[in-house]
């Protein structure tokens, strides 16, 4: 017999199997002996007051053994196969390929930068160097930015797809089985490399083809149709490409604005990321003056604030986490956060960023859809200039900015390449600035203690979203100017994250063997 039930108990007994066995008995009147197997269905923490407890739903197994999973993809050989051009190696691009292998279609993927281990060498030599390899970076190579920034798999885009098979697609091939049920499920940057490995060799093996180190430098467009691409200058002619190049190929823009054909401006966010010790954010959000304990996780937190009718909202919470140089060329500055799967670093990271609207940036206005692209690489460029000049960022003590004045020293942080003490009043947009220092007074009278001298402020965070969409039909994911192809994900405009993305990729696939119906 199988039954469903739903419990709340003590993070203690929710992380001992043997406790949560007896725990599950005495609920149902069962003696322990009589329970074949616990399956956790769902888990959340409820820490809003003490004692903190964890809701969870399990299927409990009575004289049965427990279900297994079951879940299998329908893979081919599509070694000659009709095939389709994918444009980046990101969650969204190997996503589609599975999916076209699926459908009995073969993939052809061109991506950028590097296989997945040979890019930490790049992302060493930003730190140790000061180098940036444009196209080899942490936003740039084998399973984009997602790779070596965090694995946050949580995401509120269930309506355009199946969330749980592409969380069960990456426990396939690799992920811990607690993201299907962890409220929100996180792989970790130590253990995502491998997953995407194993996603590589299972294409190749079913007769996808990866071209690495390979950059897009034009597409052929006749009479409003696809017909291929130029890659490193080497034409491939395809009657269907997945473009899925992620937030920051400023480059396909460029090319694809120079060609007419029809892009958008649109709004995106910007701001800085802040950086608190994790102790701190632990005694805040879980009402402890000591340590948080063994059986808690690291806390996170999100915030929003509406600042005179602007948007100031927390963005990629890492706890336990690092900040990490994420610029893809020199002379820009642009951090992004990240965590190991353990959450155990010293320091809890968040984004706080700002709306931006196309009236924010009307400067740019000659510069048509790519108006919010100049506006972006702008700030960061400034960002640059008046940092250090190298890859340092511009920092201040959370503290000192509110109040507007440069700090004269700045606390330890996690940002490798280092920090210069600046007066980001004196660097950003005095729009974003100024909604910054109002949002944070506001956040530390949500959160007790979160305003502290002790937390610093870097910039730029400038990568939320990108500031350029790239539309599509929604009956077919198509351009609506140029015929087979298919905007997908963040670098479109139609994601952010990695199911999401996962999602759309596979929606996109989808749409190129068959019309969505209306």
């Amino acid at each position: 017999m199988k039954k469903i039930i739903d419990i709340i108990t003590s993070p203690e007994v929710a992380a001992n199997p043997s406790q949560l066995n007896q725990f599950v008995a005495r609920t149902l009147g069962f003696k322990p002996t009589e329970i074949n197997g616990i399956q956790i269905l769902r888990k959340s923490l409820d820490a809003r007051r003490k004692p903190i407890k964890v809701n969870l739903q399990v299927a409990v197994f009575l004289n049965q053994e427990p279900d297994e999973n079951l879940f299998e993809l329908n893979l081919q050989n599509v070694s000659n196969a009709p095939d389709i051009g994918i444009v980046g190696a990101g969650p969204a691009g190997l996503f589609a390929a599975l999916k076209l292998i699926e459908m009995g279609l073969k993939p052809v993927i061109f991506e950028r930068g590097k296989q997945v281990k040979e890019r930490r060498r790049d992302l060493a030599n930003i730190t140790k160097h000061n180098t940036v390899n444009p196209d080899s970076n942490y936003c740039f190579g084998e399973g984009g930015a997602g790779t070596y920034s965090d694995g946050k798999l949580y995401t509120r885009s269930s309506k355009r797809g199946d969330v749980n098979r592409i969380l069960q697609i990456l426990v396939k091939y690799g992920a811990e089985p607690n993201i299907l049920y962890e409220a929100h499920p996180h792989i970790g940057t130590n253990k995502l490399p491998a997953i995407i490995e194993a996603i590589r060799r299972q294409i190749i093996e079913c007769g996808g083809v990866f071209h690495f180190d390979t950059r897009i430098t034009d597409f052929k467009i006749e009479n409003n149709q696809i017909k291929g691409l130029y890659a490193q200058n080497t034409y491939h002619a395809f009657a269907k490409i997945i473009l899925a190049t992620g937030h920051s190929a400023r480059d396909i823009y460029e090319i694809l604005h120079n060609k007419k054909v029809l892009l958008e401006a649109k709004p995106f966010a910007l701001g800085v990321r802040v950086e608190h010790p994790q102790i701190l954010i632990d005694q805040i959000q879980y009402k402890c003056s000591t340590e948080r304990g063994e059986f808690l996780p690291a806390a996170s937190y999100s915030l929003v604030q509406q600042v005179k009718d602007r948007g100031v909202f927390s963005f990629c919470m890492c706890p336990g986490g690092i900040i990490a140089p994420a610029m893809t060329a020199p002379g820009e500055i642009v951090v992004n956060g990240w965590s190991p799967s353990k959450r155990n670093n010293p320091y809890a990271n968040s984004g706080i960023v700002v709306s931006v609207q196309p009236e924010d940036y009307k400067i740019y206005q000659h510069k048509g859809a790519l108006a919010g692209l100049a506006f972006q690489a702008e700030v960061e460029k400034n960002c640059f200039e008046k940092g250090n000049q190298s890859l340092q960022a511009p920092a201040q003590r959370l503290t000192d900015f509110v109040n507007n004045k440069a700090s004269s020293s700045l606390p330890k942080n996690s940002y490798l390449p280092g920090t210069v003490s600046r007066n980001l009043h004196e660097i950003l947009p005095a729009f974003i600035a100024n909604s910054l220092k109002e949002a944070f007074n506001l956040f530390g009278q949500k959160m007790k203690g979160y305003l502290t001298e002790d937390a610093i402020i870097l910039a730029t965070e400038s990568r939320t979203s990108s500031p350029v969409r790239i539309p599509r039909n929604k009956e077919n994911y198509q351009h609506p100017q140029i015929k087979g192809l298919y905007p997908c994900a963040e670098g479109a405009g139609y994601a952010g994250g990695i199911v999401s993305a996962a999602m759309d990729g596979e929606n996109c696939a989808a749409a190129c063997l068959y019309e969505k119906p209306q």
